[in-house]
């Protein structure tokens, strides 16, 4: 529960895990590692707070946030897998897609919101490789869309 409590200082809530939008399930896990898929920041099963391409409708700081609410639903994800955020040894593997207006490059800087939260909460445990991507579009207009990969502790 330490984790949990670090979310608490942070003022960070665990939203309801997401459920799949299609014929998918939220996660596998292969030996002790789980690959998380993707998800597009929405919180609760609301619509998304912001719609649209990043450096267009949406600007870098509003993708940030929702970056950040990929994070927290993946760690949703990750505690009903698991049972306790404890559990996990450390991030591997980050990917982002960012829904991106012609000629926005910063695709990092956004991708930083899903990276800052998993490293505020678990230190270096929490730092990953990492792909930063600008896509043209993301299912329902979403401006961000991530995918992990964590190693479970045995």
């Amino acid at each position: 529960m330490e984790i949990e409590k670090k979310m608490a200082a942070l003022e960070l809530t665990l939203p309801a895990p997401p459920t799949p939008a299609a014929h998918y399930i939220p996660y596998v896990r292969v030996g002790n590692l789980l690959f998380v898929g993707g998800n597009t920041g929405r919180l609760n099963g609301q619509p998304h707070k912001y719609v649209g391409k990043v450096g267009g409708q949406v600007t870098l700081e509003q993708g940030y946030e929702m970056a950040r609410h990929c994070a927290l639903n993946h760690l949703a994800i990750i505690k009903s897998a698991l049972g306790d955020l404890d559990r996990v040894e450390r991030f591997v593997k980050l990917i982002g897609y960012v829904n991106a207006a012609p000629g926005f490059t910063r695709m990092p800087q956004v991708v930083n919101g899903a990276s800052d939260v998993f490293i505020e909460l678990w230190g270096e445990r929490g730092e990953h490789a990492r792909a930063a991507v600008g896509v043209a579009s993301l299912a329902n207009d979403a401006p961000v869309e991530t995918e992990v990969i964590v190693q479970i502790k045995e």
